[in-house]
């Protein structure tokens, strides 16, 4: 059965004591006042709709100001907000019949990993996602949305299923990162990745996969290769978290800041880049103030781009995707010159620029013989 979304799209959740983040704060003097004046009108007779009506549309102008100009860091704190939706709050929203199915036949049922049918806006689908969990029982369960091999192995196994019964395949991706521990280590990690990411590259049935809170390294990897790649609006996709990556370049978290931004995870970057193909827009406030809304926009994206991959003929789609990772990124410093060649460029083409570009480097970098 259907359930009902949680709240109406256009509605949004007010920013609560102790889970506001830091940069939220002017929002809550603003909601604190709102919420003075209805007090006030309430207990003391006063006619104040119009003044509540102003400082409301304040409010609103100003969420969408603030997070229009997001840094890197406060993107990050956004993914990983507690309220963000994940993935059972998607499901449940918008989609219909799910049935989850479970375990890898081989060592047991990984509760980071969800894997379940169901039908999204009438289409059948196989769904594919990290569940991080919400309270503290459920995320210790979950492993705080860090899979096991045997997460990733029950992963590949439905998407076979899918594969056999000519079923598209969506891939809700949030994680930090796969489980690093020694069990994990023991029953093959790294094995289960690669293998699902060449399973994946030739699965022949239409994958899209999309980045709803965190995709953090080679546990994003593992159920991230697909015909089309999108990020929420305030989602980030990286190779590493902030922390890690300052642990390791300045030895300290609290360079954390500045390794986000050297990073370039956010979504307009990875945009800018090439790395993604599209970005679904977060309501006012994140999609943590409004999850109907956020799981309106991302059903929709869902219908619209499996529509389209059902398009073409399955060879057809199989060589897009190779071609879609084997040219992803760009960078060039001359894009212009790039962007010209890059939709009609094969590999050798590639190969035979990057060739170009490093010798032109190396006679530049050489001293003058004369």
């Amino acid at each position: 059965m259907r359930r009902e979304r949680t709240g109406r799209p256009s509605e949004l959740r007010p920013l609560s004591e102790n889970g506001h983040l830091e940069f939220e704060k002017p929002l809550l003097r603003i909601q604190h006042d709102i919420a003075a004046l209805e007090i006030e009108q309430q207990q003391g007779g006063r006619e104040l709709s119009e003044e509540i009506k102003q400082q409301k549309a304040r409010l609103l102008s100003k969420t969408k100001r603030l997070y229009t100009h997001l840094t890197a860091w406060e993107t990050v704190q956004v993914a990983r907000h507690a309220e963000r939706p994940q993935i059972m709050a998607h499901i449940g929203n918008f989609v219909e019949d799910f049935c989850e199915l479970r375990g890898d036949r081989l060592f047991g049922d990984d509760r980071a990993m969800i894997t379940g049918f169901g039908r999204i806006g009438g289409q059948k689908v196989m769904i594919v996602g990290h569940n991080k969990g919400r309270d503290t029982r459920e995320r210790i369960e979950c492993n705080f949305g860090c899979a096991h091999p045997e997460g990733y192995r029950k992963a590949m196994l439905k998407m076979k299923l899918a594969e056999k019964y000519k079923v598209p395949v969506v891939c809700m991706i949030d994680t930090q990162g796969a489980f690093p521990g020694i069990g994990s280590e023991e029953r093959g990690i790294s094995q289960a990745i690669a293998t699902n990411m060449l399973e994946m590259s030739r699965l022949r049935t239409p994958i899209v996969c999309v980045i709803i809170g965190e995709g953090g390294s080679g546990g994003a990897l593992g159920i991230g290769v697909g015909d089309r790649i999108a990020l929420f609006e305030n989602s980030v996709y990286s190779v590493i978290s902030a922390e890690g990556c300052a642990a390791i370049l300045w030895k300290t978290h609290e360079q954390r800041q500045r390794a986000a931004e050297a990073l370039r995870f956010t979504a307009k970057d990875l945009k800018k880049l090439d790395i993604i193909d599209d970005v679904i827009a977060e309501p006012a406030g994140g999609a943590h103030r409004a999850p109907g809304a956020a799981s309106q926009a991302l059903e929709q994206y869902l219908i619209d781009t499996i529509r389209d991959l059902k398009r073409p003929r399955l060879d057809t789609l199989l060589k897009r995707r190779y071609e879609r990772f084997r040219n992803m990124g760009n960078f060039f410093d001359a894009p212009s010159e790039y962007s010209k060649a890059k939709t009609r460029r094969t590999p050798a083409a590639t190969r035979a620029m990057l060739r170009s570009a490093i010798s032109s480097a190396t006679r530049a970098a050489s001293p003058d013989p004369a």
